[in-house]
């Protein structure tokens, strides 16, 4: 499903380690070409230009990864701007092109980073940025802009069917979630996350009851719409930094960073009362200081089967401090 590729690939860990790594490269062709002849016009603009692009490496490289995804549409407009001023500041057309050439990573930011509409709209943005420097510059001719655009268009439409292939890996081919491989990754990279900011993390697992009696009586089809059914609630209903995934038949498991046990339970309850034919059960744990991410899902499991055991259609808080707040 197009509408959930980019996350399922781009994790803000990886969006600031290539956003960084790009901004680096960036800033060191920068130097190199601004590194000619001393009076040449344009020069120091060049110049500062590129140690923005360093710092920019820096900072992306370190708070990037407790970055919000939005936080990151920032970050790719700034650098297409960065390259649009490069292109206009450059002293020769040699430069130019070569400083309007780095639109090529900002390509592949957008095409790895974001949602299709975003992604064109981020690449549209850039590629109409440089052009229009290029066009300008007295020492290019406008065909070479227009070159370096069908090569950007092209390396854009590689990478984003990369993407695609990448995130077929890690993703659920009937509900278009994550599965269990995708579900592993998230997990991790949230648990990272946790360990350095020290913020909240719950997790939950859940099951459909009595789903294979569905499957026998009504057929296999009637089954996937089921499943297909339950998936699209959730993911309407879930924040938006959400990891839902179906781990296989009729398992589903949730992280929900910044939510605390509590809430977490009274969202599960909220949601799972939409699905008023359907019986649900949930377990929900929140992470504790010190705690693995399996350490984690074993709790969760624990609940959930706390729930089954207390009647099934029920939620349970693994909650060890607090028994009498379990299930309901």
């Amino acid at each position: 499903m197009e509408k959930s590729v980019a996350p399922a690939v781009a994790t803000p860990r990886v969006m600031a380690n290539v956003l960084s790594v790009f901004y680096l490269a960036g800033g060191l062709a920068g130097l190199l070409a601004s590194s000619g002849a001393v009076d040449a016009p344009g020069r120091g603009v060049l110049f500062a230009l590129s140690l923005t692009a360093l710092v920019a490496a820096a900072v992306v490289g370190w708070f990037g990864p407790r970055w919000p995804r939005g936080a990151f549409h920032f970050a790719v407009v700034l650098a297409a701007g960065l390259i649009g001023t490069a292109v206009v500041a450059s002293p020769d057309g040699q430069t130019a092109v070569l400083a309007g050439a780095l639109i090529t990573l900002v390509a592949v930011d957008a095409c790895y980073f974001f949602h299709l509409p975003l992604a064109l709209a981020h690449l549209g943005l850039a590629v109409t940025v440089v052009t229009a420097g290029l066009a300008h510059h007295p020492h290019v001719d406008v065909r070479t802009a227009l070159a370096l655009d069908v090569i950007v268009v092209a390396l854009a439409y590689v990478a984003r069917a990369l993407v695609l292939r990448a995130s077929g890996a890690s993703r659920d081919p009937l509900t278009g979630l994550h599965n269990r491989l995708g579900f592993d990754e998230a997990l991790d990279e949230l648990m990272t996350s946790v360990a350095r900011s020290g913020s909240t993390l719950s997790a939950a697992l859940l099951d459909l009851d009595h789903f294979k009696q569905i499957n026998d009586t009504a057929g296999h089809q009637a089954g996937d719409r089921m499943l297909c059914q339950v998936s699209d609630v959730w993911r309407a209903q879930l924040p938006a930094d959400a990891v839902l995934a179906r781990h296989g038949g009729d398992e589903f498991s949730l992280l929900l960073p910044g939510v605390g046990g509590a809430d977490a339970l009274a969202l599960v309850r909220r949601i799972s009362a939409l699905h008023p034919a359907i019986g649900l059960s949930c377990g929900v744990a929140e992470h504790r200081a010190g705690e693995t991410g399996s350490q984690l899902m074993r709790r969760a499991d624990r609940a959930l089967y706390a729930a089954k055991d207390g009647g099934r259609g029920r939620s349970a808080l693994d909650d060890a401090h607090q028994p009498g707040r379990a299930a309901s």
